[in-house]
């Protein structure tokens, strides 16, 4: 988690990590997995390159943890 956490900053110069853990539960081809979700977050514009990022590291993501995905979302928001 940490190396996700660095890269993200390293990335972007910021990056925020929520320390509660989400438990989930959900099943795949008749297996039940059991998880425990943890989420980051980071603020940036919606451009081409960020999505291209994100994209890229979802990828190596999956493969860090051993997932079958990974959700990565994007939101609108403004900033007062």
């Amino acid at each position: 988690m940490a190396q996700t956490f660095i890269e993200l900053r390293d990335q972007f110069g910021a990056a925020s990590w929520e320390t509660q853990v989400v438990r989930g539960s959900w099943e795949h081809e008749g297996t039940i997995y059991e998880d425990n979700l943890t989420r980051f977050f980071v603020d940036v514009p919606d451009v081409p390159e960020h999505r291209k990022f994100f994209t890229e590291f979802k990828d190596r993501l999956k493969v860090r943890f051993d997932q079958l995905d990974v959700w990565i979302t994007s939101h609108p928001m403004d900033v007062i």
